[in-house]
């Protein structure tokens, strides 16, 4: 039983939800979303609750239940409230500019990094950071994360591209030992 998708999530006052043909859509002040679900799992609606519920008993229901409702509760919030995330640049010379749709950044390389912004995504950047913001939690999580894997944080001076509140452990570099002659 899935504790997640036991729970009806609530419907804002100024938001739609609709699922027709195994199609969740979500219409909001933001914008709309849309999943499309499987049929083992119903989705009913009534007043301003949604329940999920399970079709079948099998492994796959009972798994996609909790999914599906967190998804759900996901695009809800989306449509209402931007996801936001920020990423910190640290470096000598690393930098990031937006102008239009791209982002060119400066992260040591022999050669400017240019990565193209998806649609559904503004990107805002200031001096060391790169605000990412959207209404899919999905999409604006995996456009930081290619963000961030074009120049992790190296363990010695922790410079690169990190999460805001993300902790980098430095290491301790080598040190100069006693030489001994023998």
């Amino acid at each position: 039983m899935s504790r997640l998708g036991k729970k009806p999530i609530m419907i804002p006052a100024n938001t739609q939800v609709t699922c027709v043909n195994g199609e969740m859509r979500v219409k909001g002040p933001l914008g709309e979303l849309t999943r499309m679900i499987r049929p083992v799992i119903n989705v009913s609606i009534e007043g301003s609750a949604v329940t999920l519920s399970p079709n079948a008993t099998s492994k796959e229901a009972k798994a996609l239940w909790g999914t599906y409702a967190s998804e759900l509760r996901s695009m809800i919030a989306g449509v209402n409230k931007p996801f936001e995330k920020k990423l910190l640049i640290e470096g000598i010379g690393y930098k990031a500019d937006a102008k239009g749709s791209d982002i060119n950044m400066s992260l040591g390389f022999s050669h400017p990094v240019k990565v193209a912004i998806p649609a559904g995504i503004k990107v805002v950047t200031e001096k060391a950071a790169i605000m990412i913001s959207g209404i899919d939690k999905e999409l604006v999580g995996r456009f930081a994360s290619e963000i961030r894997a074009l120049k992790k944080p190296e363990p010695y001076k922790g410079k690169g591209i990190r999460y805001e509140g993300e902790v980098v452990h430095l290491k301790q570099g080598k040190k100069a030992g006693a030489t001994t002659a023998g």
